[in-house]
């Protein structure tokens, strides 16, 4: 198994300014370029201050100036929001600039707050019919000119440029519904997974799509499965619970944004109570350390060991959960240092 690191820059109330945070997620990001995680993964959302990204490049093209050997990567690109030419240009900026070490990671978009600001009249849930017309155009805008006539874009003859320094860019597709895994599998495209707080039944359904999937495309290469969960690895002398009451508040920001249930204030989502949803029962602070990646590094490691007798092939720690910056780095330290080499 090897692993990526997930990282926002991220604020939950405006206790803490934008420098340290901006420090902080560079400073993460160093520790696992270090520490031997394989991919870094910026996402990109917008006017929101719990993933604080407008640009995913830029914040790629940031930390290619501050590593050497960790592989950067969108996770992801919200396809609705870009236009082809300028989203292939800018991703083979970030290889040239990198020397190479691009991921390229596609989705439809999350959130309808975000469509109704970027992209008005969209629905949330017609998302896809732009993320899978864009990822066939920018690979041919990667090799050469190409023109586009498509229901969502139409462009007369254009190149990208730069074109990227790989002659094939690892891509990416954030896929939960049937239809989404069958698309990465005919389009040769790795998957990321995310099981968000639920248990390991949700984990077995993404295995069982892409099985269903490559099942429906005889001959077409198996896709590099990545599943991402929430992560915090605890010490001797650490309390447990700080990392569920933290994900806890964080989540409780989510469900507003992921139900488009409640108001956003200067950038912060309001918190909808935990206990008036309807799926509350995924936030029990049992179910959370049963669910998530946490605790101790033994811990940790027997849980990992289940994702990899499942079949999953790389592991994304998410790092951004409200804990603090300090938690933040114990953690990944730890998990450098004590639960990778249990995998070598």
């Amino acid at each position: 198994m090897k692993f990526q690191l997930a990282i926002n820059m991220e604020r939950i109330d405006d206790q803490i300014g934008m420098d340290a945070v901006a420090r902080h997620t560079l400073e993460m990001v160093q520790i696992a370029d270090r520490g031997g995680f394989r991919v870094a993964w910026a996402a990109e959302h917008h006017a929101l201050e719990m993933t604080i990204a407008p640009n995913p490049f830029s914040i790629l093209t940031w930390w290619a100036g501050h590593t050497d050997r960790i592989r950067l990567g969108t996770a992801c690109i919200a396809a609705p929001y870009w236009h082809p030419i300028r989203a292939a240009g800018e991703a083979a900026f970030v290889d040239l600039i990198s020397g190479g070490r691009l991921e390229f990671g596609i989705g439809a978009g999350a959130y309808q707050r975000e469509f109704d600001r970027m992209h008005p009249g969209l629905k949330q849930t017609d998302g896809w019919r732009y993320m899978q017309e864009m990822l066939p155009v920018i690979r041919a805008l990667w090799q050469g000119d190409t023109a586009h006539d498509g229901e969502c874009w139409s462009f007369p003859t254009a190149t990208s440029c730069p074109k990227p320094v790989q002659p094939d860019v690892p891509v990416w597709v954030a896929a939960r519904s049937p239809g989404t895994y069958d698309f990465a599998v005919k389009h040769h495209c790795n998957i990321l997974s995310w099981p968000l707080t639920r248990d390991m039944a949700e984990a077995e359904l993404y295995m069982a799509r892409m099985a269903e999937a490559m099942a429906a495309n005889p001959g077409a290469p198996r896709p590099v499965m990545a599943m991402m969960r929430h992560t915090a690895v605890t010490g001797p002398g650490d309390d447990p619970m700080v990392p569920v009451r933290a994900i806890q508040r964080l989540q409780s920001q989510f469900e507003n944004l992921f139900k488009n249930l409640g108001q956003v204030q200067n950038g912060f989502p309001a918190a909808i109570p935990l206990d008036q949803l309807g799926n509350r029962a995924e936030y029990d602070p049992a179910t959370l350390q049963r669910n998530l990646m946490f605790g101790t590094p033994d811990q940790v490691i027997a849980k990992l060991k289940l994702y990899e007798a499942m079949g999953v092939d790389e592991f994304i720690y998410y790092a951004s959960m409200g804990l603090g910056h300090a938690e933040q780095k114990r953690s990944l330290r730890l998990f450098c240092d004590e639960v990778i080499p249990a995998f070598a």
